[in-house]
């Protein structure tokens, strides 16, 4: 495969979108140049018009740009608010056009809203547990971060959880 430039990456986010113990997936579209027709969590690209356009956190630098496009992602994916994102890992991917990119994980609490999906992006949702995602054609890795969160918000300690695929 070839890369076309091996200093540039594209820089995505997801969100592990949490109701009690449920987690929201999303069937992605036929259409989508990665994955398509499996299931994962909302997301996508950051985009310069995401920071460009408003004023500057300081002089020289725009704070938040990947938790501001995340939020914007997942509005117009699923049409939903969230609460305080979180770091949970990160992912580096070759896309099937030779494009390098930069996923990073986040997990946040459901805040309101009600799914609408964005037909373009994904066909069908599922709010499911971890026990019930594991029926499901997930994105490759999605199922094992979504154990990560399972475990976090069941009181495990943080530091003790690892990306484990088996």
């Amino acid at each position: 495969m070839e890369i076309k430039n091996r200093e540039l990456h594209r820089i995505t986010s997801t969100a592990i979108i949490y109701k009690k113990d449920k987690y929201l997936l999303l069937k992605r579209s036929l259409n989508k140049k990665a994955f398509p027709g499996q299931w994962t969590v909302p997301g996508g690209g950051l985009e310069v018009d995401d920071y460009l356009n408003i004023p500057k956190t300081t002089k020289d630098h725009w704070y938040f740009a990947i938790e501001k496009s995340l939020r914007r992602e997942i509005k117009e994916e699923c049409n939903l608010e969230v609460g305080k994102m979180k770091y949970l890992v990160d992912i580096a991917f070759i896309r099937p056009d030779g494009i390098p990119t930069i996923i990073l994980s986040f997990y946040t609490p459901f805040k309101s809203g009600e799914v609408k999906l964005e037909e373009e992006e994904n066909t069908d949702y599922a709010w499911v547990s971890y026990e019930e995602a594991k029926e499901y054609d997930l994105v490759e890795g999605l199922l094992e971060e979504i154990e990560m969160v399972d475990k976090i918000l069941k009181g495990k300690n943080e530091d003790d959880i690892e990306y484990k695929n088996e």
